[in-house]
């Protein structure tokens, strides 16, 4: 095989074992948040084609841990001034999305947007809730970076690949107008899970990744890209689901979930000729380990499992397509200003 090809089904094959292995050590081990793990392995594995040293990884998971955990400090001002408590986790997610755009690290911005809202949510219903979703997000970070360390030393970089390029930094401006429009993705299921922390958590982790998504989303492509990833999400997690019923097991579970990451994987990494943005690829990733994590858990709980699906799904679709709204908004908005200052300029 030529080097060149290589790289790419290096990458494929790394994500696909890195993600299986964080999925299935989660649920063996019997995390509070199973799903927590097997994402963050996707975003570190997806985002660096070299392994995180265990020092930034431990790092990374105590800063993110303590940054987080802030959240916690928000919850007597949720319960007691609601109002001014949303607007203070909305400018702390503002400065989250910001941060990643102005050319920090992406990965911290998006682990802090999920460890505040999803612990600041917690934080309203009950304090020990709070706590185990504080503790959840540690294991599930940690396990993520074990497990990304693995898959790279099982799966290593090719020494002819090309660096990765720098993080894009964009203006001031165009970063702050960005990051306001990610947080009003997030905000509304953010609002919503605060109603039901327990049932709601994974709709919060849904608009985190769709309000990353909507950073490098433009509104031409948002319907084909944030709802054709979320229903494809939603086919890849139905199939699984089945496939996994024919001999249900562990290790099942981690072949099947092997087999979508490397369908996926060759799609994200160049491996196999797509018309769709890795984002694309990455989302319906995401929201097929979420929805399947939750479904497995369903049938543990006792639920419903296929009604629990569908309304899960009906909300990842609402959530969806105020996403998409919201872009459109923006966009024409900004054509609109645009246009202003276009007329404005040639008068003078």
């Amino acid at each position: 095989m030529p080097r060149a090809l290589q790289c790419p089904g290096f990458r494929a094959l790394r994500l696909a074992t890195g993600t299986a292995l964080a999925l299935a050590l989660s649920f063996g081990l019997d995390f509070p948040i199973p799903v927590i793990a097997p994402v963050f392995a996707v975003y570190l594995l997806a985002a660096r084609h070299q392994p995180l040293p265990l020092k930034a990884g431990v790092a990374l998971a105590l800063v993110v841990l303590l940054t987080s955990g802030s959240g916690l400090l928000l919850v007597p001002l949720l319960r007691h001034y609601a109002f001014a408590g949303v607007l203070l986790t909305g400018l702390m997610l503002f400065l989250a999305f910001r941060y990643g755009l102005r050319g920090g690290n992406n990965l911290v911005a998006t682990f802090l947007a999920a460890g505040l809202t999803m612990i600041s949510a917690a934080g309203t219903a009950d304090l020990q809730l709070a706590a185990t979703v504080v503790g959840a997000l540690a294991r599930g970070l940690l396990l993520a970076v074990l497990v990304s360390a693995l898959a790279h030393r099982l799966f290593p970089e090719h020494a002819s690949a090309r660096a990765q390029p720098a993080a894009r930094v964009l203006p001031e401006g165009q970063a702050s107008a960005i990051a306001l429009r990610a947080v009003l993705v997030v905000m509304p299921a953010y609002l919503l899970a605060m109603t039901d922390p327990a049932s709601y958590m994974p709709i919060i982790m849904k608009s985190v990744s769709l309000g990353r998504q909507s950073c490098t989303t433009t509104a031409r492509t948002a319907a084909r890209d944030l709802i054709g990833s979320t229903l494809l999400g939603g086919v890849l997690a139905t199939a699984t689901w089945f496939a996994l019923r024919l001999f249900v097991h562990l290790w099942m579970f981690f072949l099947w979930m092997m087999l979508v990451g490397l369908l996926v994987g060759r799609k994200l990494d160049g491996g196999s000729p797509t018309r769709y943005s890795p984002g694309f690829w990455l989302n319906s990733l995401v929201t097929m380990i979420i929805l399947l994590g939750q479904s497995v858990q369903d049938t543990v709980a006792g639920k419903d499992v296929y009604t629990a699906f569908a309304v899960r799904m009906g909300l990842f679709l609402a959530v969806t397509a105020y996403a998409c709204l919201m872009l459109l908004f923006f966009e024409q908005r900004e054509a609109r200003v645009d246009e202003a200052r276009r007329k404005a300029l040639r008068r003078s």
